[in-house]
C-alpha cells in the first residue's frame, strides 16, 4: 500500500480517524481484536493484539503514521497501569522500526493546575490514580526515540460516543424527554470536544512533521455547562428543554467508601465541581483548524443517536 495509515482500535476516535483518512483517499489498516471498523474499500480491517510485538511489526510495515486509539480493558486505574504503558511501548517500538510517527489522543487528566484555563505549555505533573498514569504515559512518549504527537481533548461528544459524560447517559435521555442526571454541578463551565474535530486534528498532525514531538490541544469550542450542552441537544432534536438533576460530590464520595469504582469517579469530581476549561487558541493557529460550531456538532450527534433506533 502507498502511504499506509494504521489505526489501532475502532472506538469513536479510531473509527472516525479511519473514515476521515479513507475519505481523503488514504489506504487505512485498522487493527482490532474483532476486525471491526468502517466498511470502506480503502479500509483494511485486521485482527491483531497491540500487546503482540510480532503482530505489530507485520501490521506496521510500510506505514507512515500510526494512530494509537486503544484504551484499557476497563476504566480503572489498575487496568490502565497494567495495560497502557506496555501497549504504548510495544506500539512505539514497532512504529519506530517502520519509520512511522505515532499520534495519540490524550486527555486533560495530567494537568496539575486545572483550576485555571489549561494551555499546551502545561504543567502536566498530576499524580495518583488515572491522572498519574496519563502523566507517566506522556513522559514515556517524550523519552521515546520514535516521533510522536499527543493531541489533547476534553470530554468527548459526537457520533459513536457512548461511554462519556455526554454520551449514552445524556443524549438518549434528553431526546426521550427523561430526566438527566449529571455529576458535580450542572452549571460549571467545562470543555467538551467534538470527536470529529479530534480526529481531524490528529490526521493533520500526522501529515505535518513540524507539529511532531509536541503536545497540542484539539480545536475545542468555548466551555459550556452540562446544562448548556444538554440544551444544545434538545434544540438540535426539536424536543422540550432538558430536566437535569445533579449528583452531589459528597454523595459520590460517600459511596466511594464502599465502592472502588465510585472512589475513582470521586477523584475526578474536580472537573465538574469547578470550572474545567482548556484553551485551544495556540493549536488552532498552528493547525489552521477551527472547532465545529456547537449547533452543528449537536445536530450531527442527535442524528447519529436517532439512527441507532
Amino acid at each position: 500500500m502507498n502511504d499506509l495509515q494504521v489505526v489501532t482500535g475502532a472506538g469513536p476516535v479510531g473509527w472516525t480517524i479511519a473514515e476521515q483518512l479513507a475519505e481523503q483517499g488514504k489506504n487505512v489498516r485498522i487493527l482490532t481484536r474483532s476486525t471491526s471498523g468502517p466498511d470502506h474499500p480503502l479500509v483494511e480491517r485486521v485482527k491483531a493484539d497491540v500487546q503482540d510485538a510480532a503482530q505489530l511489526r507485520d501490521a506496521f510495515a510500510g506505514a507512515t503514521a500510526v494512530f494509537h486509539c486503544i484504551h484499557g480493558s476497563s476504566y480503572t486505574a489498575d487496568a490502565w497501569q497494567a495495560e497502557l504503558p506496555r501497549a504504548e511501548q510495544t506500539v512505539l517500538s514497532a512504529a519506530g522500526e517502520a519509520g512511522a510517527v505515532v499520534v495519540f489522543p490524550e486527555s486533560l487528566y495530567s494537568y496539575s493546575e486545572p483550576g485555571r484555563p489549561m494551555v499546551e505549555a502545561g504543567p502536566r505533573t498530576a499524580g495518583g490514580g488515572k491522572r498519574g498514569v496519563r502523566t507517566a504515559l506522556l513522559k514515556a512518549r517524550d523519552a521515546s526515540p520514535t516521533n510522536t504527537v499527543s493531541v489533547v481533548a476534553g470530554d468527548f461528544f459526537g457520533p459513536r460516543v457512548r461511554t462519556s459524560h455526554a454520551g449514552e447517559r445524556v443524549v438518549p435521555a434528553v431526546l426521550a424527554g427523561k430526566k438527566v442526571w449529571v455529576i458535580g454541578s450542572a452549571d460549571q463551565p467545562h470543555s467538551f470536544t467534538y470527536v470529529p474535530d479530534l480526529a481531524a486534528a490528529m490526521v493533520h498532525a500526522a501529515a505535518t512533521p513540524s507539529l511532531w514531538n509536541k503536545v497540542w490541544h484539539t480545536p475545542t469550542g468555548p466551555a459550556v455547562t452540562q446544562r448548556q450542552l444538554a440544551t444544545a441537544f434538545t434544540e438540535a432534536g426539536g424536543v422540550q428543554a432538558p430536566r437535569l438533576g445533579a449528583i452531589p460530590g459528597w454523595g459520590l464520595r460517600t459511596l466511594g467508601v464502599f465502592s472502588k469504582d465510585m472512589r475513582e469517579l470521586a477523584e475526578l469530581l474536580y472537573q465538574f465541581e469547578r470550572p474545567f476549561v482548556m484553551d485551544s487558541a495556540i493549536s488552532e493557529a498552528a493547525f489552521g483548524l477551527r472547532p465545529t460550531p456547537l449547533p452543528e456538532a449537536a445536530a450531527a450527534t442527535v442524528a447519529w443517536w436517532r439512527a441507532q433506533g
